[in-house]
């Protein structure tokens, strides 16, 4: 491919402390993922921060303890509230915990969940809002924050996507994923942080961490120091051994963790190219697609370059899939596009409702698609895109 949807971001540090985890002989889950957790935490100033093998596991670790840990009084038939595009491992977890999730609209210059049909969606059975901060770009993370408040229920961010997008205002900056009860992120080849697999969530909770600590490694105490779940006795023999979750095994390698502490060294020039690649490329296109759009306080970490297309390209996706392929310009769909036209929700394998319309939804599945962004320039890669895409206009 000429212009590819990701490349590696390694180099030869990463390649070191790979070397090093090998010389050392200490393959799983240990000091060194438990120092890039802390560094994490701290990064988005966060309490906490548990890693796991993926950010699909996140979500499900995550969500598995808010229902497990009753003071967040979620319960199976319980409602959660969630973009009709997203990812599928942003449901799944949902019904494999027998909640329901309710699809509604996305707004159409952001891709992002719409507030004003949240509001219509709301009912006594709604516990939470799972927003989803899509290719980069948040929310409106403060508004739907405050709509939690006032119905008293739960912002739960997914943030796989958007390793580095903020909110600046004149009061403070703020990471995405850091304004909902926990937030998660995803370390995959082709997202902004880069650990071979890899996820991460973060919480202010001390008690869900725990919750989290314990699931993500077979339902054990093991990795708890003083918790609610379970006292220690002490004795390492019985302590090592004592189950008190219905846990998975979801732990990264101890590879993941040593790689993760090297990348995030790199994320702010990593961002700082991202953004500086995304304002040409809004440049050379905002004519010919509808693009994300960001307001004046978001400010978004650019996974990719999310367009949609408009007026004479409107509905001519697959001619258009089509030269960018043989011009040797790689696109994906954005995320999975309507996901209730996916198989799995049209065969009623996961139980859910649709409130309202899915119209914007509906219009991105059939026009919109993604190209790549990474920590490059990519200058001369967006140039050949305006050259191939003036065949069509």
């Amino acid at each position: 491919m000429k212009y590819p949807l990701a490349s590696d971001s390694w180099n030869w540090k990463e390649k070191l402390a790979i070397l090093k985890i090998m010389w050392n002989g200490r393959y799983t889950m240990g000091s060194e993922v438990a120092e890039f957790e802390r560094r994490f935490a701290a990064k988005m100033n966060m309490n906490h921060a548990v890693m796991v093998n993926s950010g699909s596991s996140a979500n499900l670790i995550g969500l598995s303890a808010m229902v497990l840990n009753k003071k967040y009084n979620i319960n199976p038939g319980d409602e959660i509230i969630v973009p009709a595009i997203s990812w599928s491992t942003t449901y799944f977890p949902l019904t494999q915990l027998g909640l329901i999730p309710v699809f509604v609209d996305v707004e159409l210059n952001t891709f992002n969940i719409s507030i004003e049909e949240i509001k219509k969606a709301i009912s006594p059975k709604t516990r939470g809002i799972l927003a989803v901060n899509l290719l980069g770009l948040p929310c409106t993370l403060i508004a739907l924050r405050e709509m939690c408040k006032t119905h008293h229920i739960h912002l739960i961010e997914d943030n796989c996507e958007s390793y580095g997008a903020l909110y600046k205002t004149n009061l403070f900056t703020k990471h995405a994923g850091t304004f909902g009860v926990l937030g998660t992120f995803s370390f995959f080849f082709s997202h902004h942080l880069q650990t071979m697999e890899g996820g991460m969530i973060v919480t202010n909770d001390s008690s869900l961490a725990d919750y989290m600590r314990s699931l993500r490694a077979h339902g054990w105490v093991r990795d708890l120091k003083t918790s609610e779940l379970y006292t220690k006795t002490g004795d390492p023999f019985e302590d090592s051994f004592k189950f008190v979750l219905p846990g998975y095994c979801v732990r990264p390698l101890e590879m993941s963790g040593a790689i993760g502490q090297v990348q995030l060294k790199k994320m702010d020039n990593f961002i700082k190219s991202r953004r500086a690649n995304a304002e040409i490329f809004t440049n050379e296109f905002g004519k010919n697609f509808i693009i994300q759009q960001e307001s004046r306080i978001q400010k978004s970490s650019w996974f990719g370059f999310g367009v949609v297309l408009k007026d004479s390209l409107e509905g001519r996706r697959a001619e258009v899939i089509s030269i960018l392929r043989k011009n040797g310009i790689e696109t994906r769909p954005i995320v999975t596009g309507n996901f209730v036209k996916q198989p799995v929700v049209k065969s009623g394998r996961i139980n859910s409702r649709i409130s309202g319309n899915l119209t914007n939804a509906e219009y991105i599945d059939r026009n919109g698609f993604f190209f790549g962004n990474d920590h490059r320039d990519l200058t001369r890669h967006i140039i050949y895109v305006r050259k191939v895409i003036g065949q069509l206009t």
